[in-house]
């Protein structure tokens, strides 16, 4: 028994066929491209790229969209592969299992969580900001105090925590329900998102793109290259979409055709709609405008800038109906990313509940909807926490790197398939081999190292907790061991932990050394989780020998 143990791919493929514990088959091709370009299309598009823009790349945001494109090629053609030859809820955890064993599965399907969750948050913290403007042009004004995080200035952001609840019931109904939902919303974000690249490209000022590529400020990450790059790995949080696709699998009726058809199409339709929409955005006003207290809502600053500037300088909007249709519109397709990335986060759950590396609650079927109920209900609480008193750039940051580690190890994953399975049956198979799967790793690696260095902060965190949860609970409840193990594993893992704690804190104090940041609280908790896990896991080890 080894926690390096993989899983066979003939009890894989058992599992997707066992239909009387298994989710409800309603997913075809179409809805598989609905579910994608409803997770892909929001908080990327509408929210985080004024953001980026603002203070990273400037107009060279549409560079930024490029580079992060060609990252989720290189992934989507090896999540392609996997999703058709392995059709299991699961998504990267079920795949790294197969692949690279149990412990590598419980470390992705823990980062997975990070992705998910913390990506709906964000969402929703977004889907607040433009429902506040929504109200604003029927004179209706929400207090602060109840729209933004504690860190903002506010109390709690209450409509954010309104959407993760009805989005939450709606997925217990149902995933036939939810993609009927999801598809209409789809139809009207598209329609939207087509409206606002041809109303606005005609309002594009030219003088808005110099510089293209604004000068860096001297700090690292802010204009220049390191910013298109920082910018690029911000906003990759906007194509994980086609991931979440190859959660639903097991629900889709015929996933050896339709999964690689649902990634690959909706991440193709999606890239050109990307970047269209940033050269508009761009265009038609200042990226110095998406900055402050609206940068979380930049479509809204956009919309209000298409129109004819007057004698006195103010701009007059030419399409007034325009602004409330697409915030609405916006408000409906943020809801539809909702939907898909709390789903794709509760199949993955499930997935690692069967397995035994979580209580086995989380994988408990509702009787009459088919649906994982208990899991969907206890990530309502939790993105509800994060959405209510956590700030946008911090999980939205968060987001994308816990992408980006995924994608790595997805990629990871079909060049060891390819050397340990070589015969195994597969539907679609990933062009150009090893190039492929290489060029994804170099360009995601590459854009996690010009993230932030809190950002990285946060993530050795989370994995520390998994680290935890995998030493004390996962590893001794494991299905494939049958709940045994050797002092060796226990030994291997807490060793891991002890390599996470040095990291952590030789980056908490690189962070720290910066005098252009106040970071002492997250400096101070660094070293306090740091001191205590070192304890824990030290006394573990030990304990091994």
């Amino acid at each position: 028994m080894s926690i390096w143990r993989r899983k066979p791919l003939n009890q894989l493929l058992a599992e997707a066929e066992d239909s009387e514990k298994g989710l409800k088959k309603t997913l075809t091709a179409p809805g598989l491209v609905a579910l994608g370009i409803g997770a892909i299309i929001g908080a990327g598009l509408f929210s985080i790229t004024g953001l980026a823009a603002s203070l990273n790349a400037g107009p060279a945001i549409t560079i930024s969209f490029l580079v992060a494109a060609f990252g989720c090629i290189f992934a989507g053609l090896c999540y392609a592969e996997f999703s058709s030859m392995i059709p299991v809820a699961g998504s990267a955890y079920t795949y790294s299992f197969a692949t690279m064993g149990e412990f590598i599965a419980w470390i992705i399907g823990w980062d997975l969580v990070l992705e998910y969750a913390v990506g709906a948050a964000t969402v929703s913290i977004s889907w607040s900001r433009y429902l506040g403007k929504l109200l604003e042009g029927y004179g209706i004004h929400l207090s602060d105090s109840y729209m933004l995080s504690p860190f903002e200035g506010g109390i709690i952001n209450l409509p954010a925590v309104f959407i993760v609840m009805i989005v939450s019931l709606i997925l217990i109904r149902g995933t036939k329900e939810s993609a009927f939902f999801n598809g209409i919303i789809v139809l009207l974000k598209v329609s939207i998102v087509l409206i606002f690249i041809a109303v606005g490209w005609q309002y594009i000022k030219p003088e808005n793109y110099t510089p293209y590529i604004p000068e860096n400020t001297g700090k690292f990450g802010e204009f220049g290259f390191s910013g298109i790059i920082r910018a690029a790995a911000i906003v990759f949080f906007a194509y994980i979409g086609f991931d979440a696709v190859s959660t639903a699998a097991q629900e889709a009726k015929n996933p050896k055709r339709d999964m690689p058809i649902g990634i690959l199409l909706s991440l193709a339709i999606c890239t050109i709609l990307y970047i269209l929409f940033a050269h508009v955005m761009t265009g038609v006003i200042n990226y110095q405008a998406f900055a402050g207290k609206d940068g979380i809502a930049p479509v809204a600053i956009a919309v209000e800038a298409m129109g004819p500037t007057g004698a006195n300088g103010m701009i007059t909007p030419a399409y007034p109906w325009l602004n409330n249709a697409i915030l609405l519109a916006i408000l409906g397709g943020y809801s539809s990313v909702i939907l898909v990335l709390l789903m794709g986060q509760s199949r993955v759950f499930f997935s690692m509940s069967r397995d035994g590396l979580i209580p086995k609650v989380f994988s408990e079927v509702h009787e009459k909807f088919r649906t994982p109920a208990k899991n969907n209900l206890l990530f309502m609480v939790i993105v509800s926490v994060f959405a209510a008193f956590v700030p946008a750039r911090v999980v939205g940051e968060m987001t994308s790197i816990g992408t980006l580690f995924a994608f790595i190890l997805v990629c990871l994953g079909v060049l060891i398939m390819r050397k340990k399975m070589p015969e195994a049956p597969r539907a679609f198979r990933t062009p150009f081999v090893p190039f492929v799967p290489i060029a994804g790793v170099v360009v995601c690696l590459f854009m996690m190292v010009f993230l932030p260095l809190d950002t990285w902060i946060r993530l050795i965190v989370w994995m520390m907790i998994g680290f935890d949860l995998y030493l004390f609970y996962g590893m001794k409840n494991s299905a494939l061991n049958k709940g045994q193990y050797s002092l060796k594993n226990q030994k291997t893992v807490s060793g891991s932990g002890l390599g996470m704690v040095f990291i952590l804190v030789v980056i908490a104090f690189i962070h720290h050394s910066d005098p252009n940041l106040d970071d002492t609280y997250l400096f101070y908790f660094s070293l306090f989780f740091s001191v205590i896990h070192a304890f824990v896991y030290g006394y573990s080890f030990k304990k091994a020998k």
